[in-house]
C-alpha cells in the first residue's frame, strides 16, 4: 500500500501537553516496577557478559542467553508498566465480577438487565486482561542461568575453545530486582593440523577430483564448528548437482584427534561408499550411482481430490508428458520452458530448484509439488513428477486509501481490478483496473477516474531473435500496459494517456535489471485559467507586484481580479505588460519584475502538455533473504532519457521556444537516480538503517521538467520534518503551494526496536534538500546548486516513531521535528524544534 500523510492540527495541539502527561505516567509507573513480583523472587534487570575479564556487549552472545530483561525505552520498561496497571487477583468472569461488586451490578441489572450488567462487568475484566497481557516481569530462574552457562560454553566450544570455562552468579536486591553475571575464560583455541580426505567410492571420488572446488577445511585455521558444517553442505551440494540425488550429510564423517596436548588436532574426512536402502522389507547396502532423468510428467491440474483419476488429456512435447484430468489448459511449448530437466539429463539439485522458482514466479499456481522417484527395476533411473495446483483463473481486488497533501485536504480513492490468469495459454496475466478518488481540495471538492489494462507475458516478447539474448533462467518478463485517467477539479483538470513496454530479468538471485523500451505518457491539462485558483500563492504574489507596478507607472492593475473568469485573464494581461520590454520597472523593482518573471516561467511549465517519451534502465541489487533477513544491502540505478528518439521526427517549436511532436511539447532531458539502503540487526530484536538517494535532471534543446517528474521534499517517506512539496529549492522558503527541483540530495538513519507486543519504536533523523541546475535565467540564486558551498543547504528533521505491526503491514506515525533550517536568517538550528511546529505523518509500512 501507498504511504499516507495527514498534518492533524488537533493532534498538534495535544502534543503540546504530552511531555507533561508523559512525565506524569512515568513518575507513577516507575515507582512500582515490581508490583506483581513475589516476595521470594526477583526480576531481572540486566545479563552481564565478560569474555577472559573484559565486559562483552555482542549481539553474538546475547542469542544464547535464555532470560533477557523487559524491553526498555530511554531505559524504561514501558510494556512493563502497563502489565502492572493490571491486577492478577482481579475476577476473571461476570459471576466473580458480580460477588466482588454487587452494588454495582445490581444497579445496572436492575436500570437495565442482567445482559447489560453482564457486558458492563466484561468491561472492567478486559480491560483488565489488556493491561496483564503485556509484558510480565521476568523472574530470575536459577535453571535458565545454568542452561545459558551451557549454551555459551557449548558456543566457545564450537569455536575450538575446548578448554573453556563459564561461571554464572545471581546477584539479588532487596527492592526485588537482579543481576546476572556470566564470567567467560575461553582457554587457547585450537588449530588444525592435518586433515586427510577418505573417498572409498570410486564414482564419488571421481566427482569429489573432478569438482575443483577447494574445501574450507585448512590447515592452521582454528577450529570452528560453523567451518565444518560449511565443508559438509559444499560436499552434499557437489554430489547432488552431479547426479548423485540421494545423497546426504548422514554419508559424511569428520574425525577429529582430542588427544593431543598442543592444541593442534588432525582431522580425518570420511566420505562412506553406500548406504542402506530397504528392500523388501529388508536394509541392504547398495553404491551410489549417478542418476539420470529417464521420464517427465507434469500435472497441470492436479488437485488432492482427484488424486489417482485417470487422465483424460495428455500431450508430449520435447519428451515431456503433459497430463490434465480435465482438458489441458496450458500451452505445452511454453510452459515446458519452465522446465529445466529433459529426459536424458543428469540429475542436478540446481536444476530441480531452478524448476521449481520458475514455475513458481509465473504466478500461476497455487502450489508446484516435484518429485523424483526410482523407476522399477534400474539403479539409476529416475521419473519426475510435477503436480501444479492452478489458481482460480478470475479474481478480483479491491484497494482503498486516504491522502493528504498541503494542496489537498483528506480524500479517497479506491481501485477495483479484474485480473485473468493463463489468459493466452502461456501462463500470461491479463488485468484490468478501475480507479476513482475523492478529494476535499483546498478549492473545493474533486474527484478523479481512470482505467488501465496490462498484459505480463513470463518470456521476452521481441523481434530479431532478441529473446534469446536473455538466458530463461533469469526469469525473464515483458509487460505492456496501456491506461488513462481524468481529473475533475484536481489541479488543472489533467487527462494523462500511458503506454508502457518493459523488460525485466533476474540476473541472479540478488541483481535484476529491467528495461523500459517505450514508457510514454501524454499528459494534457484541460483548465488552465485555474492556475491563479489553484496555486493562490502564485496569485497573491503577482497582486502585490501589481501595486507597486500601479504606483510606479500609474497604471490600473491592481487589484488583479479574484473572478473565476476574469482571474487569469487579467493576470496574464499583467505578465505579458510587464515582462514585454518594460525596462523602466526593471530598473526600479528589480525584485518584483523578478517575480513576475518567476512565476511566468512556473506557469509555463505546469500548464503545458506535455509527451514524455522515456527509454530507461534500471539495475537492482538486493541481497535480504526474505522479509525476516534484517542484515542486508540494496542498491538501485536508474538512467532514463526522454525524447531522444521521438525529437529526431520532429523539427517543429512553439511559441515558447520548445520543440513539438504533433503540436504537443517534447519533454526532453537525462534523469539519473541512485538509491542505497543498508540494515543491521543490532539485536534485542532492534534495527538500524540508513537510507541515500541522489537525482539529478538535465534537460537538453531548451526544454522544461514536465511537474510530475521533478523532484520534491518532504513527506512521510521523505524528510518527515516537512510536509510534501513544502521544503526548497536550496535555501529558499518561498511559501508556495509546490516547490520543485532538478537536483535532490536526501539521507536518512533510523533506530527501530520493540517497545511491547506489536508495538514497536523509532527515532529517525532525515536530511536533504533540493536544488535547480537547469541554468534557467529565471532561477534565483539562492534555489540554484553551486557546488559544495551548497550543503550547507540541507536541511534536517529529526523524531521519533510508533508502529504497529498487524503481519500484513504497518500502520505508522512519525512526529518530525524541524532540527535544521537553512531559509532561517540568523539561528538555524532548533528554532522551531517543538511539537507545535512539528509534522504528523500517518503512513502505511516502513519509510525505506
Amino acid at each position: 500500500m501507498k504511504n499516507v500523510i495527514f498534518g492533524v492540527e488537533c493532534i498538534a495541539k495535544v502534543m503540546k501537553k504530552l511531555p507533561f502527561y508523559f512525565l506524569f505516567f512515568l513518575f507513577l509507573s516507575a515507582c512500582n516496577s515490581t508490583k506483581h513480583v513475589a516476595e521470594d523472587q526477583h526480576m531481572l534487570t540486566q545479563n552481564y557478559i565478560y569474555v577472559d575479564s573484559v565486559r562483552n556487549k555482542s549481539t553474538e552472545l546475547q542469542k544464547y542467553i535464555l532470560q533477557k530483561p523487559n524491553p526498555r525505552l530511554l531505559d524504561l520498561p514501558f510494556g512493563l508498566y502497563f502489565h502492572n496497571f493490571g491486577n492478577h487477583d482481579k475476577p476473571k468472569t461476570p459471576s466473580e465480577w458480580g460477588k466482588e461488586n454487587p452494588k454495582k451490578y445490581k444497579f445496572i441489572k436492575n436500570i437495565f438487565s442482567e445482559k447489560q450488567s453482564i457486558a458492563y462487568a466484561n468491561t472492567f475484566i478486559n480491560l483488565n486482561n489488556w493491561f496483564l497481557s503485556y509484558d510480565a516481569p521476568v523472574i530470575v530462574s536459577e535453571n535458565k542461568v545454568k542452561r545459558t552457562a551451557d549454551n555459551l560454553w557449548a558456543y566457545y566450544k564450537n569455536q575450538g575453545f575446548f578448554d573453556s570455562k563459564v561461571k554464572d552468579s545471581i546477584h539479588r536486591y532487596k527492592d526485588k530486582k537482579a543481576t546476572v553475571d556470566y564470567h567467560i575464560t575461553t582457554g587457547k583455541p585450537t588449530m588444525l593440523d592435518t586433515i586427510k580426505v577418505n573417498i572409498e567410492s570410486p564414482v564419488l571420488d571421481s566427482i569429489y577430483k573432478a569438482s575443483n572446488v577447494k574445501s574450507f577445511l585448512k590447515s592452521g585455521n582454528q577450529y570452528n564448528d560453523k567451518v565444518f558444517r560449511k565443508e559438509a553442505e559444499r560436499v552434499v551440494k557437489m554430489y547432488r548437482n552431479n547426479g548423485i540425488s540421494n545423497f546426504n550429510e548422514s554419508a559424511l564423517g569428520f574425525y577429529v584427534d582430542s588427544s593431543r596436548t598442543d592444541y593442534k588436532t588432525n582431522v580425518d574426512f570420511l566420505i562412506a561408499k553406500d548406504r542402506f536402502v530397504e528392500v523388501n522389507n529388508k536394509y541392504v547396502k547398495k553404491e551410489y550411482k549417478i542418476h539420470k532423468i529417464k521420464e517427465i510428467n507434469v500435472i497441470t491440474d492436479y488437485s488432492y481430490t482427484q488424486k489417482g483419476q485417470e487422465y483424460l488429456d495428455t500431450i508430449q512435447y520435447k519428451g515431456i508428458n503433459f497430463l490434465a484430468h480435465e482438458k489441458l489448459k496450458y500451452n505445452p511449448k511454453f510452459l515446458a520452458q519452465s522446465i529445466f530437466f529433459r529426459p536424458g539429463d543428469i540429475y542436478k539439485d540446481t536444476l530441480n530448484n531452478l524448476t521449481r522458482n520458475h514455475l513458481k514466479s509465473l504466478k500461476n499456481f497455487k502450489s508446484t509439488n516435484i518429485e523424483f522417484t526410482p523407476i522399477s527395476g534400474t539403479d539409476d533411473a529416475l521419473r519426475m513428477n510435477l503436480f501444479l495446483s492452478p489458481k482460480e483463473k478470475y479474481t478480483l481486488g479491491f484497494e482503498t486509501e486516504l491522502t493528504h497533501s498541503n494542496i489537498r485536504n483528506i480524500g479517497t480513492s479506491a481501485k477495483f481490478s479484474l485480473t485473468d490468469r493463463n489468459a493466452f495459454k502461456g501462463a500470461e496475466i491479463l488485468k484490468f483496473s478501475f480507479l476513482g478518488s475523492y478529494f476535499n481540495a483546498n478549492n473545493g471538492p474533486g474527484w478523479e477516474i481512470g482505467a488501465d489494462a496490462s498484459l505480463e507475458i513470463p518470456r521476452f516478447v521481441a523481434p530479431f531473435g532478441l529473446s534469446k539474448l536473455v538466458p530463461k533462467r533469469m526469469n525473464p518478463r515483458t509487460l505492456f500496459s496501456l491506461g488513462s485517467s481524468f481529473q475533475k477539479n484536481i489541479g488543472l483538470d489533467r487527462q494523462t494517456f500511458t503506454f508502457l513496454s518493459d523488460y525485466k530479468w533476474q540476473y541472479n538471485s540478488k541483481k535484476t535489471i529491467q528495461l523500459e523500451i517505450f514508457n510514454t505518457q501524454y499528459i494534457q491539462n484541460l483548465n488552465v485559467n485555474r492556475f491563479f485558483d489553484i496555486y493562490s500563492s502564485e496569485f497573491r504574489n503577482l497582486n502585490a507586484v501589481a501595486q507597486n507596478y500601479d504606483a510606479v507607472n500609474g497604471t490600473n492593475f491592481a487589484p488583479l481580479s479574484t473572478d473565476l473568469g476574469a482571474q487569469a485573464t487579467e493576470a496574464l494581461s499583467f505578465i505579458d505588460e510587464v515582462s514585454s520590454n518594460n525596462t523602466g520597472f526593471q530598473t526600479t523593482n528589480p525584485e518584483d519584475y523578478d517575480t513576475v518573471l518567476n512565476i511566468q516561467n512556473r506557469y509555463n511549465i505546469v500548464t503545458s502538455d506535455f509527451l514524455i517519451p522515456i527509454i530507461a534502465y534500471s539495475f537492482t541489487y538486493n541481497n535480504q533473504i526474505d522479509f525476516k533477513d534484517n542484515n542486508f544491502t540494496f542498491f538501485k540505478l536508474r538512467v532514463a532519457n526522454s525524447g531522444n528518439l521521438l525529437g529526431l521526427l520532429s523539427d517543429n517549436y512553439n511559441a515558447n521556444g520548445k520543440k513539438t511532436l504533433f503540436k504537443i511539447p517534447l519533454a526532453q532531458y537525462f534523469k539519473t537516480d541512485i538509491e542505497y539502503k543498508r540494515f543491521w540487526d543490532v539485536g534485542l530484536n532492534s534495527v538500524f538503517g540508513v537510507r541515500s538517494f541522489l537525482g539529478t535532471i538535465i534537460t537538453y534543446d531548451n526544454s522544461d521538467i514536465p511537474f510530475t517528474r521533478s523532484y520534491f521534499a518532504g513527506g512521510s517517506n521523505d524528510i518527515r520534518a516537512w510536509q510534501t512539496y513544502e521544503l526548497g529549492p536550496g535555501s529558499r522558503n518561498t511559501g508556495l503551494e509546490f516547490n520543485v527541483g532538478s537536483f535532490k540530495f536526501l539521507t536518512s538513519a533510523e533506530y527501530r526496536f520493540d517497545l511491547f507486543g506489536s508495538l514497536k519504536g523509532a527515532f529517525f533523523v532525515d536530511a536533504g534538500n533540493i536544488w535547480d541546475i537547469s541554468g534557467s535565467e529565471f532561477i534565483d540564486d539562492a534555489s540554484k546548486f553551486s557546488g559544495l558551498e551548497s550543503l550547507k543547504e540541507i536541511a534536517i528533521g529529526s523524531g521519533m516513531g510508533i508502529r504497529y505491526d498487524l503481519n500484513f503491514f504497518v500502520l505508522r506515525l512519525d512526529v518530525g521535528f524541524k532540527t535544521y533550517e537553512p531559509y532561517l536568517e540568523g539561528g538555524k538550528w532548533f528554532k522551531n524544534y517543538n511539537f507545535s511546529s512539528a509534522v504528523y505523518n500517518i503512513g502505511i509500512n516502513y519509510p525505506f
